[in-house]
């Protein structure tokens, strides 16, 4: 409620006849309360804050006491509202919303719907076009005797995008993807490598305490002018931006080096609240540190905060393709061994990004839906380092002059790799051709369950497809350089890597199979090189653990299967973050001259956290829950931290918990007091030097009181 504060009013006081007096506002109540009507019709209820957050295009409701009863022959009320950046100088946006017999769509306008002697109910409507942010109320009262200001401060009214809209741009027509892609707080973040994909669940604590304000106080250091806050297009690019921290004071700091010494391994975090709280409270100090799936999970928080439906999506074997070639080109020497610097095209084992919903009217029709939005620094893109909105249908179709940045997303899933042999006097042919190995099981989480959802058909035809050739065909006139396919003419050997169902776990051995198939009718021998490395997960080397050279003879239509094993004593001084390794492998056939060559990216999979409640959690009541974990390394785990979240906790909750003896088990015993009722997530992660990409989750329903 607002007071009346007789110094904002001026004019001369009282006559003798009621409605000659000077018409005064007493107080103003936004009925702004969590389980009023305005927040649950708006469906902002869940939001921590207790401020009035309405979602444009909605009519929503308040109260105004005025100093004497409201005469509507003489007397007139109007709102103005007033946008105004805090940190630049660029003008703001004033409304007036006068009073009105009838409300009509597509106006700013309100309607007297009760009055109760000196009160009145108002319903406010406002525009599905109107800037999203705080604005500032002021009531105007006009009366035969004068007209007076009454500001509502510090009673503001946050505006957001609005889904449930039909003439919003970001309007879903459907209540189960709203529920996900806007008030869903919990979702899952895929990683690993296609054949071993791994699940993290994420906070997006979208509607926890400061994250709106944090998120608004995010916009504003975009130097984009507030009248441009209307547009879910340029909003989710200007957050793309400032996301990262490359060229604008944005929120994370990316680090690919296997070094977090002065801030949080990317591994650890389980949500973006910390991230976003700590950013803001420090006024715009970069948080360390991000990789790609820290950067998609703080933009999914942004937008969904704001009203924009978006998720996570992950693309396995990216290609970070920087000439746009549509190839990722990998060099040989003339015996058949990586050349490591050679090149600066690069195949990430996983790569997540976003996709944003909302209409594109700056583009042809069929283009609106899914847009692709990547905070993660990696190209610049009209001078600045974000990437999108690009349209998913663009990409399908190869239209990569359709803004924005669709070669770059096009390239990322749908480059072949190029295998080069170098020659002595530095020239260059082309020895093998891996189609159809980038961009696969593109993945989501499900609407309503933690399942995984494949998209991939949604970037890309079948490959083969007469659809497929003509978006790759459309595509490539874009392209810097076409691309040549040479093949030798005996080509009757295949070379294949193979694992074995969910792949090696760390702390043990880790066994792969190399098997060579012969096609021909004659007989055939190989030699063969290969060499595993250390990679980090973006497809940089970090070194070489192990490298040999075997010969291979093969009979007329042989398959021959090759066991191969790394044994743990091999690689455990050489891991980095996510224990991430490629086995490649080339060969020449000694009598065709056929050149073999593949690569197979394999990860160590690491334990969970089992997280178990000891008890039923009922609101109010002490909860008491076991959280578990087994060392598998015969090495002490030094410094140990284990960070949870969730279960309605408005921070994170840090145990600093020392050295674990090697292959020890653990066992935390952590008590909460469950705040809200329902199902709930409780988040764990582990983290230290030697062991990332620990965590776990339990699905926790809690009784009310």
């Amino acid at each position: 409620m607002s007071s009346f504060n007789p110094s904002t009013a001026g004019g001369p006081r009282g006559t003798s006849a009621a409605s000659d007096k000077l018409l005064m506002v007493r107080s103003v109540d936004l009925l702004k309360s969590k389980d009023g009507a305005n927040r649950r019709e708006h469906h902002t209820d869940a939001y921590f804050s207790d401020k009035l957050i309405v979602r444009r295009g909605q009519t929503f409701q308040m109260w105004i006491e005025l100093s004497r009863p409201f005469n509507p022959k003489s007397d007139k009320l109007q709102l103005q509202l007033k946008l105004d950046p805090i940190f630049s100088s660029s003008p703001g946006i004033r409304i007036s919303v006068p009073l009105v017999d009838v409300l009509e769509d597509g106006r700013w306008e309100m309607k007297m719907v009760e009055q109760k002697d000196k009160r009145v109910r108002l319903a406010v409507n406002t525009l599905p076009s109107a800037s999203i942010g705080r604005y500032r109320v002021t009531v105007e009262c006009f009366s035969p005797r004068g007209k007076l200001l009454f500001p509502c401060t510090p009673n503001d009214i946050y505006m957001l995008f609005n889904p449930w809209c039909e003439d919003d741009p970001v309007f879903l027509d459907n209540e189960e993807e709203r529920k996900e892609y806007v008030l869903n707080s919990m979702g899952r973040i895929y990683y690993g490598t296609e054949q071993q994909i791994g699940a993290r669940t994420w906070n997006f604590a979208q509607f926890e305490q400061d994250v709106l304000e944090a998120c608004l106080f995010l916009l504003e250091r975009g130097q984009v002018a507030v009248t441009e806050w209307r547009d879910p297009v340029i909003v989710s690019r200007t957050i793309s931006a400032l996301v990262n921290t490359n060229d604008d004071r944005g929120v994370l700091m990316g680090n690919w080096s296997d070094s977090y010494e002065d801030g949080t391994s990317p591994t650890a975090w389980t949500g973006s609240g910390d991230i976003l709280r700590q950013y803001y409270k420090s006024s715009g100090k970069p948080v360390k540190f991000g990789q790609c799936w820290v950067y998609a999970g703080v933009t999914t928080s942004v937008l969904r905060c704001l009203g924009i439906p978006t998720r996570c999506v992950t693309n396995f074997s990216s290609a970070h393709d920087t000439d746009l070639s549509l190839s990722t080109d990998i060099y040989l020497d003339e015996k058949l061994e990586l050349i490591k610097d050679e090149t600066s095209d690069s195949v990430w084992n996983f790569h997540v990004w976003n996709e944003a919903w909302m209409t594109r009217p700056d583009l042809p029709a069929g283009n609106g839906g899914w847009q692709v939005v990547d905070a993660t620094p990696q190209e610049l893109s009209q001078g600045s380092y974000r990437c999108g909105p690009t349209p998913v249908s663009a990409v399908r179709n190869g239209q990569v002059h359709l803004k924005y940045d669709t070669p770059f997303v096009f390239a990322e899933v749908n480059s072949d790799r190029i295998y080069w042999q170098k020659k002595a006097d530095g020239s260059l042919s082309q020895v093998h051709v891996e189609k159809n190995s980038i961009g696969q099981s593109i993945s989501t989480k499900a609407v309503g369950s933690d399942a995984r959802v494949d998209i991939t058909h949604l970037y890309k035809y079948p490959e083969g497809s007469e659809e497929e050739r003509i978006a790759v065909e459309t595509a490539s006139r874009f392209g810097s350089k076409p691309t040549l396919y040479l093949s030798p003419t005996d080509n009757d050997v295949s070379i294949e890597i193979v694992m074995n169902g969910a792949g090696p776990r760390i702390g043990e051995d880790a066994k792969l199979s190399i098997v060579l198939k012969n096609t021909s009718s004659k007989q055939r021998a190989a030699s063969l090189l290969y060499e595993v490395m250390v990679m980090y997960y973006t497809g940089v080397m970090k070194d070489t653990v192990k490298k040999d050279r075997i010969t291979v003879d093969l009979k007329p239509q042989e398959t021959k299967i090759i066991p191969w094993t790394l044994q743990y004593e091999e690689y455990m001084n050489h891991l980095v973050d996510q224990g991430a390794l490629m086995l490649s492998v080339t060969g020449r056939v000694n009598q065709t001259k056929q050149i073999l060559a593949t690569q197979f990216n394999f990860r160590l999979r690491t334990p969970d956290l089992i997280i178990k409640p000891l008890e039923d959690a009922v609101v109010g009541k002490e909860l008491t829950v076991q959280i578990t974990f087994q060392n598998p390394l015969s090495q002490v785990l030094k410094s140990v931290l284990f960070r949870i979240e969730g279960l309605g906790m408005q921070s994170i909750r840090m145990i600093e918990h020392g050295d674990v003896e090697k292959l020890a088990k653990v066992t935390l015993m952590e008590k909460f007091v469950p705040t809200v009722s329902g199902s709930q997530k409780l988040l764990a992660s582990m983290d230290c030097r030697l062991l990332t990409q620990v965590h776990g989750f339990a699905d926790i329903v809690v009784k009310p009181e």
